[in-house]
């Protein structure tokens, strides 16, 4: 297959393997591999590849390898990038939103920096649920950064990803592709790594760098927002002219941290909004600016509707100026535009 494979086991075992994982059921492939199948310690096939404590194969034992997510947005490992030209995608005006990124940033346990080595086109069974446009490959990939997430890896690494063909019908040149990958590790399987969505593998270009850098770096702060798991109790208190008063809407997250929401009305003024995130509502605090996370939490994890058991023992008129106030809020805030 090519001196890029010498150190890996057979490619077509490691591509049956990781095609079947890719899309977290095991269907044909250890037929197609020459290596053993892949069984639980009870002999149950694994259909999804996070949720056990060990492997057992012809009587062996693997345990996986325990990786931390999340590490200092300061690279924490580095390898010499390849000696071969690489490829840097221009600033596309396609480049995902950075509701996008925040979102695949995250969720992942590990967030590459890496070097396309070798692409090799999977085809037949092992490229069933490809979605139209797109067509499958086995990727290897030179580290040349470990971005985020904790934990040694290989200098090459690889994993199964999903490529669009572009308007002309054709598929882009992948070797020597700069790409930023966010992505889960297979236990049991070094250096062999799972996308944790159909476009999680991203053209590297300086821009999408410093963004990622700037949401791990925000995300592992002391005072870092968390994630939004609902609302809870939310008023409307009218003023003492009219046109006049003031909505308080408090939310419910992940770590109990305080986080409220306060819109004030005044007369033939437009309205104005702040989030505070402390215990003390603070109304000159201003809305989140945006492309930072605690937009993104707010955007992405905010329902779409006040609750009406937030607006419990509130007068109906109110109640309905909460919810109008609430609409205000998201309509500023502007759409998620995650597509995870």
């Amino acid at each position: 297959m090519g001196a890029g494979y010498k150190h890996y086991p057979p490619i077509l075992a490691r591509v049956a393997r990781s095609a079947s994982l890719y899309r977290g059921v095991w269907i044909d492939a250890n037929a197609l591999s020459n290596n053993c199948p892949i069984r639980a310690s009870d002999g149950r096939f694994i259909a999804v590849s996070e949720s056990f404590d060990r492997l057992s194969c012809h009587g062996m034992t693997v345990f996986p390898t325990t990786i931390r997510a999340f590490a200092l947005a300061s690279t924490a490992f580095f390898v010499a990038p390849s000696q071969a030209q690489q490829i840097q995608s221009p600033i596309r005006s396609d480049a995902p939103a950075y509701a996008a990124i925040a979102d695949l940033t995250l969720h992942a346990p590990l967030t590459i920096d890496g070097t396309v080595h070798s692409a090799v086109r999977i085809k037949g069974a092992e490229a069933a649920g490809v979605a139209p446009g797109h067509a499958r490959f086995y990727e290897q990939v030179d580290v040349n950064a470990l971005i985020g997430g904790s934990g040694a890896l290989p200098q090459r690494i690889g994993y199964l990803v999903d490529v669009p063909f572009d308007a002309d019908g054709r598929l882009p040149r992948l070797r020597d592709l700069r790409v930023i990958a966010f992505a889960r590790p297979v236990p049991g399987q070094a250096g062999q790594l799972q996308l944790i969505s159909p476009n999680a593998q991203q053209p590297w270009s300086p821009q999408l760098d410093a963004m990622v850098r700037a949401i791990i770096t925000e995300s592992v702060s002391p005072d870092a927002p968390p994630q939004i798991t609902g609302i809870g109790n939310a008023f409307h208190v009218p003023g003492t002219i009219p046109g006049e008063g003031e909505t308080q809407i408090f939310l419910n997250t992940a770590n109990r941290a305080p986080i409220s929401i306060s819109v004030l009305r005044r007369p033939n003024q437009e309205r104005r909004w702040s989030v505070s995130t402390g215990d003390i509502v603070d109304n000159s605090a201003g809305p989140p600016k945006p492309e930072t996370l605690l937009w993104y939490r707010l955007a992405c994890g905010l329902p779409d509707r006040l609750p009406d058991a937030s607006l419990a023992g509130q007068e109906p008129a109110n109640a309905e100026a909460a919810r109008d106030d609430y609409q205000f809020v998201l309509r500023a805030l502007g759409p998620c535009g995650a597509s995870r």
